[in-house]
Protein backbone atom coordinates (compact mmCIF):
# COMPACT_ATOMS: atom_id res chain seq x y z
CA UNK A 1 0.00 0.00 0.00
CA UNK A 2 1.22 3.44 -0.72
CA UNK A 3 0.91 6.43 1.65
CA UNK A 4 1.16 10.39 1.30
CA UNK A 5 1.13 12.37 4.21
CA UNK A 6 -0.44 15.47 5.02
CA UNK A 7 1.49 17.51 7.52
CA UNK A 8 -0.88 20.13 9.86
CA UNK A 9 0.38 19.68 13.55
CA UNK A 10 -2.28 18.06 15.21
CA UNK A 11 -4.43 17.76 12.45
CA UNK A 12 -1.91 15.79 10.02
CA UNK A 13 -3.59 12.44 8.62
CA UNK A 14 -2.25 9.62 5.98
CA UNK A 15 -3.49 9.13 2.45
CA UNK A 16 -3.42 5.51 2.11
CA UNK A 17 -3.73 3.97 -1.64
CA UNK A 18 -3.71 0.58 -2.69
CA UNK A 19 -6.66 -2.13 -4.01
CA UNK A 20 -8.97 -4.01 -2.44
CA UNK A 21 -8.02 -2.15 0.86
CA UNK A 22 -9.69 -3.68 4.05
CA UNK A 23 -10.68 -0.29 6.07
CA UNK A 24 -11.57 -1.88 9.11
CA UNK A 25 -7.15 -2.56 9.27
CA UNK A 26 -6.03 0.88 8.89
CA UNK A 27 -8.66 2.06 11.80
CA UNK A 28 -6.34 1.23 14.85
CA UNK A 29 -3.34 3.57 13.54
CA UNK A 30 -5.97 6.45 13.55
CA UNK A 31 -7.25 5.66 17.28
CA UNK A 32 -10.65 5.32 15.73
CA UNK A 33 -12.99 1.80 16.37
CA UNK A 34 -15.46 2.45 19.06
CA UNK A 35 -19.41 3.48 19.54
CA UNK A 36 -20.79 4.34 16.26
CA UNK A 37 -19.93 4.39 12.58
CA UNK A 38 -21.84 6.36 10.52
CA UNK A 39 -21.73 5.44 6.45
CA UNK A 40 -22.91 8.28 4.20
CA UNK A 41 -23.31 7.21 0.82
CA UNK A 42 -25.62 7.55 -2.23
CA UNK A 43 -28.40 5.46 -3.99
CA UNK A 44 -26.01 4.18 -6.83
CA UNK A 45 -22.39 3.48 -4.38
CA UNK A 46 -24.46 1.69 -2.27
CA UNK A 47 -25.53 -0.73 -4.51
CA UNK A 48 -21.79 -1.25 -5.51
CA UNK A 49 -19.90 -0.77 -2.44
CA UNK A 50 -21.91 -0.42 0.87
CA UNK A 51 -22.01 -4.33 2.02
CA UNK A 52 -18.44 -4.74 1.93
CA UNK A 53 -17.52 -1.39 3.80
CA UNK A 54 -20.42 -2.32 6.40
CA UNK A 55 -19.47 -5.59 6.77
CA UNK A 56 -15.47 -4.47 7.51
CA UNK A 57 -16.64 -1.96 9.88
CA UNK A 58 -19.20 -4.48 12.13
CA UNK A 59 -15.65 -6.19 13.07
CA UNK A 60 -14.55 -2.09 14.43
CA UNK A 61 -17.36 -0.64 15.87
CA UNK A 62 -20.14 -1.65 18.24
CA UNK A 63 -22.98 -0.21 15.97
CA UNK A 64 -23.01 0.96 12.06
CA UNK A 65 -25.68 3.20 11.05
CA UNK A 66 -26.32 4.12 7.24
CA UNK A 67 -27.28 7.24 5.47
CA UNK A 68 -27.90 6.97 2.33
CA UNK A 69 -28.70 10.19 0.13
CA UNK A 70 -29.75 11.15 -3.88
CA UNK A 71 -26.73 10.20 -6.16
CA UNK A 72 -25.90 14.10 -8.05
CA UNK A 73 -24.39 16.99 -7.33
CA UNK A 74 -27.66 18.83 -7.27
CA UNK A 75 -28.61 17.04 -3.92
CA UNK A 76 -25.33 18.43 -2.70
CA UNK A 77 -27.50 21.16 -0.26
CA UNK A 78 -29.06 22.20 2.76
CA UNK A 79 -31.15 19.36 2.37
CA UNK A 80 -29.17 16.47 2.31
CA UNK A 81 -26.88 17.51 5.39
CA UNK A 82 -30.07 17.96 7.26
CA UNK A 83 -30.87 14.53 6.36
CA UNK A 84 -26.88 13.61 7.85
CA UNK A 85 -28.01 15.66 10.60
CA UNK A 86 -31.22 14.55 11.86
CA UNK A 87 -30.04 11.05 11.28
CA UNK A 88 -27.41 11.80 14.33
CA UNK A 89 -30.12 13.21 15.93
CA UNK A 90 -32.30 10.49 16.26
CA UNK A 91 -29.63 7.70 16.36
CA UNK A 92 -28.08 9.79 19.58
CA UNK A 93 -24.94 10.12 17.93
CA UNK A 94 -22.42 11.29 20.86
CA UNK A 95 -18.51 12.68 20.05
CA UNK A 96 -17.46 9.36 19.78
CA UNK A 97 -19.32 9.28 16.50
CA UNK A 98 -17.25 8.41 13.01
CA UNK A 99 -18.94 9.52 10.25
CA UNK A 100 -17.71 7.34 6.92
CA UNK A 101 -17.42 9.02 3.25
CA UNK A 102 -18.15 6.41 1.14
CA UNK A 103 -18.51 8.23 -2.44
CA UNK A 104 -17.52 10.75 -4.43
CA UNK A 105 -17.00 14.59 -4.57
CA UNK A 106 -20.44 15.56 -3.76
CA UNK A 107 -20.44 12.59 -0.49
CA UNK A 108 -16.77 13.60 0.49
CA UNK A 109 -17.92 17.36 0.80
CA UNK A 110 -21.56 17.05 2.91
CA UNK A 111 -19.92 14.04 4.81
CA UNK A 112 -17.34 16.54 5.75
CA UNK A 113 -19.39 19.41 6.31
CA UNK A 114 -21.29 17.40 8.73
CA UNK A 115 -18.99 16.11 10.76
CA UNK A 116 -17.63 19.76 11.32
CA UNK A 117 -20.68 21.04 12.57
CA UNK A 118 -21.86 18.46 14.56
CA UNK A 119 -21.49 18.68 18.25
CA UNK A 120 -19.37 21.60 16.88
CA UNK A 121 -16.94 18.51 15.32
CA UNK A 122 -16.93 14.29 15.40
CA UNK A 123 -14.44 12.76 13.34
CA UNK A 124 -15.12 11.57 9.85
CA UNK A 125 -13.04 9.42 7.54
CA UNK A 126 -13.15 10.02 3.45
CA UNK A 127 -13.95 7.00 1.42
CA UNK A 128 -13.45 8.21 -2.20
CA UNK A 129 -15.32 6.01 -4.59
CA UNK A 130 -14.16 8.32 -7.69
CA UNK A 131 -11.67 9.54 -9.40
CA UNK A 132 -11.90 13.20 -9.48
CA UNK A 133 -12.31 12.54 -5.49
CA UNK A 134 -9.02 10.15 -4.85
CA UNK A 135 -7.19 13.16 -6.40
CA UNK A 136 -8.75 16.32 -5.26
CA UNK A 137 -11.78 16.29 -3.25
CA UNK A 138 -11.13 14.40 -0.22
CA UNK A 139 -7.85 15.48 0.27
CA UNK A 140 -7.61 18.68 2.04
CA UNK A 141 -10.29 19.11 4.21
CA UNK A 142 -12.31 21.40 2.06
CA UNK A 143 -16.04 20.35 3.19
CA UNK A 144 -19.20 22.30 1.59
CA UNK A 145 -22.42 22.75 0.22
CA UNK A 146 -23.61 24.53 -2.63
CA UNK A 147 -25.88 27.14 -3.26
CA UNK A 148 -28.16 27.91 -5.90
CA UNK A 149 -25.95 31.40 -6.37
CA UNK A 150 -22.29 30.04 -5.88
CA UNK A 151 -20.87 26.68 -5.68
CA UNK A 152 -19.19 25.68 -2.41
CA UNK A 153 -20.18 28.42 -0.82
CA UNK A 154 -21.30 27.62 2.54
CA UNK A 155 -18.93 25.15 4.62
CA UNK A 156 -16.00 24.76 6.50
CA UNK A 157 -11.95 23.89 6.91
CA UNK A 158 -12.38 20.55 8.71
CA UNK A 159 -9.20 17.71 8.04
CA UNK A 160 -10.57 14.02 7.91
CA UNK A 161 -8.60 11.50 10.07
CA UNK A 162 -7.67 9.56 6.87
CA UNK A 163 -8.65 9.11 3.69
CA UNK A 164 -8.41 5.43 2.01
CA UNK A 165 -8.33 5.57 -1.49
CA UNK A 166 -9.23 2.35 -2.82
CA UNK A 167 -8.03 1.66 -6.32
CA UNK A 168 -10.42 -1.27 -6.40
CA UNK A 169 -13.80 1.53 -6.56
CA UNK A 170 -12.33 2.64 -9.35
CA UNK A 171 -13.52 -0.87 -11.50
CA UNK A 172 -17.57 0.09 -11.70
CA UNK A 173 -16.76 4.21 -12.48
CA UNK A 174 -18.39 4.93 -15.84
CA UNK A 175 -16.46 6.37 -18.52
CA UNK A 176 -18.03 9.80 -18.41
CA UNK A 177 -17.14 10.27 -14.56
CA UNK A 178 -13.56 8.78 -15.04
CA UNK A 179 -12.99 11.47 -17.42
CA UNK A 180 -14.07 14.13 -15.51
CA UNK A 181 -11.32 12.85 -12.45
CA UNK A 182 -8.80 13.23 -15.25
CA UNK A 183 -9.99 16.80 -15.81
CA UNK A 184 -8.85 17.25 -11.93
CA UNK A 185 -5.60 15.39 -12.49
CA UNK A 186 -4.93 17.90 -15.65
CA UNK A 187 -5.03 20.27 -13.67
CA UNK A 188 -1.72 19.67 -11.34
CA UNK A 189 0.94 19.44 -14.10
CA UNK A 190 0.32 23.31 -15.42
CA UNK A 191 0.34 24.50 -11.97
CA UNK A 192 2.86 22.57 -10.23
CA UNK A 193 4.53 19.64 -12.23
CA UNK A 194 5.14 20.01 -15.97
CA UNK A 195 7.12 16.50 -15.60
CA UNK A 196 3.98 15.09 -14.73
CA UNK A 197 1.83 16.42 -17.86
CA UNK A 198 4.72 15.26 -19.96
CA UNK A 199 4.14 11.91 -18.18
CA UNK A 200 0.29 12.29 -18.33
CA UNK A 201 1.48 13.06 -22.49
CA UNK A 202 2.21 9.60 -22.59
CA UNK A 203 0.01 7.46 -20.55
CA UNK A 204 -3.33 8.77 -21.60
CA UNK A 205 -4.35 5.71 -23.44
CA UNK A 206 -3.81 3.78 -20.21
CA UNK A 207 -5.41 5.92 -17.63
CA UNK A 208 -8.52 5.95 -19.83
CA UNK A 209 -8.11 1.88 -19.92
CA UNK A 210 -8.12 1.90 -16.12
CA UNK A 211 -4.21 0.38 -15.72
CA UNK A 212 -3.97 -0.09 -11.88
CA UNK A 213 -0.40 0.55 -12.15
CA UNK A 214 -0.89 4.13 -13.70
CA UNK A 215 -3.98 4.83 -11.50
CA UNK A 216 -2.10 4.21 -8.44
CA UNK A 217 1.14 6.49 -10.16
CA UNK A 218 -1.60 9.47 -10.96
CA UNK A 219 -3.51 9.14 -7.70
CA UNK A 220 -0.07 9.33 -5.64
CA UNK A 221 1.62 12.13 -7.59
CA UNK A 222 -1.64 14.21 -7.25
CA UNK A 223 -2.16 13.65 -3.72
CA UNK A 224 1.73 14.62 -3.02
CA UNK A 225 1.28 17.56 -5.30
CA UNK A 226 -1.71 18.94 -2.86
CA UNK A 227 -0.24 17.40 0.65
CA UNK A 228 2.88 20.01 -0.04
CA UNK A 229 -0.27 23.12 -0.93
CA UNK A 230 -2.35 22.07 1.83
CA UNK A 231 0.54 21.38 4.32
CA UNK A 232 1.70 25.16 3.48
CA UNK A 233 -1.86 26.75 3.23
CA UNK A 234 -4.52 24.92 4.68
CA UNK A 235 -6.96 27.48 4.40
CA UNK A 236 -6.14 28.77 1.17
CA UNK A 237 -5.22 31.99 2.13
CA UNK A 238 -2.45 32.40 -0.66
CA UNK A 239 -0.59 29.38 -2.48
CA UNK A 240 -3.73 27.13 -2.06
CA UNK A 241 -6.22 28.95 -4.05
CA UNK A 242 -3.33 27.62 -7.19
CA UNK A 243 -5.45 24.34 -6.91
CA UNK A 244 -8.42 26.37 -8.68
CA UNK A 245 -6.90 26.34 -11.39
CA UNK A 246 -9.81 26.39 -14.57
CA UNK A 247 -12.13 26.56 -11.23
CA UNK A 248 -13.04 30.05 -11.64
CA UNK A 249 -14.78 29.74 -15.01
CA UNK A 250 -15.46 26.04 -14.16
CA UNK A 251 -17.47 26.74 -11.32
CA UNK A 252 -19.66 29.39 -13.16
CA UNK A 253 -20.26 26.97 -15.97
CA UNK A 254 -21.69 24.71 -13.30
CA UNK A 255 -24.22 27.25 -11.59
CA UNK A 256 -25.18 28.68 -14.78
CA UNK A 257 -26.09 25.73 -16.91
CA UNK A 258 -27.41 24.09 -13.10
CA UNK A 259 -25.76 21.85 -10.76
CA UNK A 260 -25.57 18.22 -12.45
CA UNK A 261 -25.91 19.71 -16.29
CA UNK A 262 -21.93 19.02 -16.58
CA UNK A 263 -20.02 17.05 -14.15
CA UNK A 264 -17.29 19.42 -12.03
CA UNK A 265 -14.67 17.67 -14.37
CA UNK A 266 -16.12 18.68 -17.59
CA UNK A 267 -16.83 22.38 -16.45
CA UNK A 268 -13.26 22.62 -14.75
CA UNK A 269 -11.17 21.44 -18.30
CA UNK A 270 -13.73 24.14 -20.29
CA UNK A 271 -12.14 26.45 -17.70
CA UNK A 272 -8.78 25.12 -17.53
CA UNK A 273 -8.62 26.35 -21.88
CA UNK A 274 -10.23 29.41 -20.97
CA UNK A 275 -7.63 30.22 -17.80
CA UNK A 276 -4.78 28.99 -20.20
CA UNK A 277 -6.17 31.67 -23.10
CA UNK A 278 -6.52 34.42 -20.56
CA UNK A 279 -2.90 34.16 -19.01
CA UNK A 280 -1.39 33.84 -23.11
CA UNK A 281 -3.95 36.88 -23.97
CA UNK A 282 -1.93 38.51 -20.08
CA UNK A 283 1.37 37.65 -21.95
CA UNK A 284 2.40 35.20 -18.94
CA UNK A 285 2.39 31.83 -21.82
CA UNK A 286 2.41 30.93 -25.45
CA UNK A 287 0.18 29.91 -28.02
CA UNK A 288 2.17 26.26 -28.12
CA UNK A 289 1.48 26.09 -24.40
CA UNK A 290 -2.48 26.84 -24.57
CA UNK A 291 -2.91 24.08 -27.86
CA UNK A 292 -0.47 21.62 -26.33
CA UNK A 293 -3.20 21.74 -22.99
CA UNK A 294 -6.15 22.07 -24.96
CA UNK A 295 -4.54 18.79 -26.94
CA UNK A 296 -4.49 16.69 -23.63
CA UNK A 297 -8.00 17.55 -22.78
CA UNK A 298 -9.34 16.65 -25.83
CA UNK A 299 -7.63 13.14 -25.86
CA UNK A 300 -9.25 13.02 -22.47
CA UNK A 301 -12.77 13.26 -24.24
CA UNK A 302 -13.55 16.17 -21.98
CA UNK A 303 -14.91 19.53 -23.68
CA UNK A 304 -12.21 22.68 -24.53
CA UNK A 305 -15.28 25.17 -25.12
CA UNK A 306 -17.82 26.99 -22.17
CA UNK A 307 -20.99 26.04 -23.00
CA UNK A 308 -23.63 29.58 -23.87
CA UNK A 309 -25.03 30.82 -20.73
CA UNK A 310 -27.12 33.74 -21.94
CA UNK A 311 -27.47 34.28 -25.83
CA UNK A 312 -28.18 38.01 -25.28
CA UNK A 313 -25.08 38.66 -22.91
CA UNK A 314 -22.74 35.64 -22.58
CA UNK A 315 -19.39 37.15 -21.18
CA UNK A 316 -22.16 39.07 -18.82
CA UNK A 317 -23.58 36.10 -17.57
CA UNK A 318 -20.43 34.24 -17.10
CA UNK A 319 -18.79 37.65 -15.19
CA UNK A 320 -22.00 37.85 -13.12
CA UNK A 321 -21.36 34.18 -12.08
CA UNK A 322 -17.79 34.14 -11.28
CA UNK A 323 -18.48 37.29 -9.24
CA UNK A 324 -19.78 35.31 -6.54
CA UNK A 325 -16.83 33.26 -5.95
CA UNK A 326 -14.25 32.65 -2.60
CA UNK A 327 -11.47 34.02 -4.91
CA UNK A 328 -12.92 37.25 -5.63
CA UNK A 329 -12.19 40.41 -3.66
CA UNK A 330 -14.26 43.83 -3.42
CA UNK A 331 -16.19 42.48 -6.39
CA UNK A 332 -12.97 41.80 -8.25
CA UNK A 333 -12.83 38.91 -9.84
CA UNK A 334 -8.98 37.12 -9.17
CA UNK A 335 -8.50 34.00 -11.35
CA UNK A 336 -5.65 31.46 -10.99
CA UNK A 337 -3.43 32.45 -14.35
CA UNK A 338 -0.11 29.91 -15.52
CA UNK A 339 2.63 32.48 -14.88
CA UNK A 340 4.89 29.93 -16.53
CA UNK A 341 4.45 26.59 -17.45
CA UNK A 342 4.29 24.87 -13.61
CA UNK A 343 3.91 27.87 -12.38
CA UNK A 344 0.73 29.82 -11.14
CA UNK A 345 -0.33 32.77 -9.89
CA UNK A 346 -3.48 34.41 -8.79
CA UNK A 347 -4.19 38.05 -9.66
CA UNK A 348 -6.95 40.22 -11.11
CA UNK A 349 -8.07 40.39 -14.65
CA UNK A 350 -9.76 43.21 -16.73
CA UNK A 351 -13.09 42.57 -17.12
CA UNK A 352 -13.20 43.55 -21.17
CA UNK A 353 -10.01 40.57 -21.21
CA UNK A 354 -11.73 38.41 -19.58
CA UNK A 355 -14.62 39.17 -21.96
CA UNK A 356 -12.61 38.43 -25.04
CA UNK A 357 -11.69 34.75 -23.57
CA UNK A 358 -14.95 34.01 -23.22
CA UNK A 359 -16.62 35.24 -26.40
CA UNK A 360 -13.67 32.98 -28.14
CA UNK A 361 -14.06 29.84 -25.94
CA UNK A 362 -17.37 29.23 -25.74
CA UNK A 363 -19.54 27.44 -28.16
Amino acid sequence: MRSVHISLGSRSYDILIGSAVAVDEVLPTTGLGRGVAVIVTNTTIAALHLPRIRSALGHAFARVEVVELPDGEEFKTWGSLNQILTALLGWGCDRNTVLFALGGGVVGDVTGFAAATYMRGIPFVQLPTTLLAQVDSSVGGKTAINHPLGKNMIGAFYQPRVVVCDLACLDTLPLRELQAGIGEVIKYGPVADMSFFQWLEGSMEALLAKDREVLADVVQRCCEIKAAVVSSDERESGMRAILNFGHTFGHAIEAGMGYGVWLHGEAVAAGMVMAAELSRRGGLVDEVFVRRLTALIQRAGLPTKGPILDASDNAARYLELMRIDKKSEGGEIRFVLIDSPGKAVLRPVPDALVREVIDVCCE
